[in-house]
C-alpha cells in the first residue's frame, strides 16, 4: 500500500477524530466520574474535605432504603403508563391520519405544538391548570356539576396528574414517527391484500404492523430512555410531592445531592438509573433487531 493510498483511507478517520474525542469526554468522562463518586461519601457543604471512601455502602444504603423502592415503583408506574399510552393514542391518531385529507398539514403543525414547548413552561402550564382555586379542569368539572379536586395535592392523584401532561407533551412525537412509518408502507403488499378479499382490520393486523414494528420498538425505545429522565415537569408541578408519591428517580437523584447534599449517595441513584436504562435500551435493541431480521 502506497503512502497516497494510506493517506485515502486515513483520511476520514482524522475527521472524525476530532468529534470522537469530544463525545468521548463529553459523556463517559462525566459517566465514569459519578460512578467513582458514588464509591465516597462526599457532602455538598464538605466540598473542601476530601470524600470519604465507602465502596459499595451507598448502594447498600439505597438497597435497605424504603425511600428507594418507592422511588423505583412511582418511576416504573410513570414511564410504563406513559409509553404505553402515548403509543397507543399516536398509533390510532396516525392511523385515521395516513390518508391524504384537506387541512392534514395545517392540523400536522398544531399537534406537533407541545413537542416545541420548554418543559418548564409545559409544567408551569400544567400546574395552574390544575390550580385548586382558578384552574380550567376545576372550572370544566363545576359546570359539569362535578365537585373540584385537589389535583397535585392528593396523593393518588398527583401522579395520573403528571401522566397526563406528558402524554399532551409527548403523543405528538410518537405520531409523527409512526405517521411516517405507516406512510412507507409498500402500496402493493395493501392491493395484494385487497385484491385476497381482506377487509380493513386485516390488513392492518398482517401488513401494517408487522411492517412498522420495528419502528414501533424504536419509538418505545426513545419514550422509555425519555421517561425515565423526566424530572423538569414533575419538578414544577409537584417536586416529588405529596410525600413520595410523584417522586421520579430523577428527582431523588436532585434532592439527595442538593436538600441533602448527599453527592456520593446521589451519584450511586444515577449510577442505578443509568444500569436501568441501559438495559432497557439493550432490549429493545436486540428484540428490533430479531424483527428487522424476521
Amino acid at each position: 500500500m502506497t503512502s497516497k493510498q494510506l493517506l485515502q483511507r486515513s483520511t476520514p478517520y482524522m475527521f472524525l477524530f476530532p468529534a470522537l474525542v469530544v463525545i468521548l469526554l463529553a459523556m463517559l468522562f462525566p459517566v465514569l466520574y459519578g460512578l467513582g463518586l458514588s464509591l465516597f461519601d462526599w457532602a455538598l457543604r464538605d466540598i473542601r474535605v476530601a470524600p470519604v471512601f465507602r465502596g459499595l455502602g451507598n448502594y447498600i444504603e439505597l438497597f435497605k432504603s424504603e425511600h428507594f423502592y418507592t422511588n423505583i415503583r412511582v418511576t416504573l408506574v410513570f414511564t410504563l403508563t406513559v409509553t404505553v399510552a402515548e403509543i397507543a393514542i399516536g398509533l390510532i391518531l396516525a392511523l385515521l391520519l395516513e390518508e391524504k385529507m384537506a387541512g392534514l398539514r395545517t392540523f400536522r403543525t398544531i399537534f406537533v405544538l407541545p413537542i416545541m414547548v420548554a418543559p418548564v413552561v409545559v409544567g408551569v402550564v400544567w400546574r395552574y391548570l390544575y390550580d385548586p382555586s382558578f384552574g380550567m379542569i376545576n372550572y370544566l368539572l363545576g359546570v359539569l356539576g362535578i365537585e373540584a379536586r385537589m389535583w397535585l395535592s392528593e396523593p393518588h392523584l398527583a401522579l395520573p396528574s403528571i401522566i397526563i401532561a406528558d402524554i399532551w407533551q409527548w403523543t405528538p412525537f410518537v405520531f409523527l414517527l409512526l405517521l411516517a412509518g405507516l406512510q412507507g408502507v409498500p402500496k402493493d403488499m395493501l392491493e395484494a391484500g385487497m385484491i385476497d378479499g381482506t377487509n380493513y382490520f386485516q390488513n392492518l393486523w398482517h401488513i401494517k404492523i408487522p411492517v412498522i414494528q420495528s419502528l414501533i420498538l424504536v419509538t418505545a425505545a426513545l419514550r422509555l430512555i425519555d421517561a425515565f429522565r423526566s424530572m423538569v415537569v414533575v419538578y414544577i408541578m409537584t417536586f416529588g410531592g405529596p410525600g413520595k408519591s410523584t417522586e421520579l428517580l430523577s428527582i431523588a437523584v436532585y434532592k439527595t445531592a442538593f436538600i441533602s447534599q448527599r453527592l456520593g449517595l446521589a451519584s450511586a441513584l444515577a449510577v442505578i438509573l443509568l444500569v436501568i436504562i441501559f438495559i432497557v435500551t439493550l432490549f429493545v435493541f436486540f428484540t428490533s433487531r430479531g424483527e428487522s431480521r424476521r
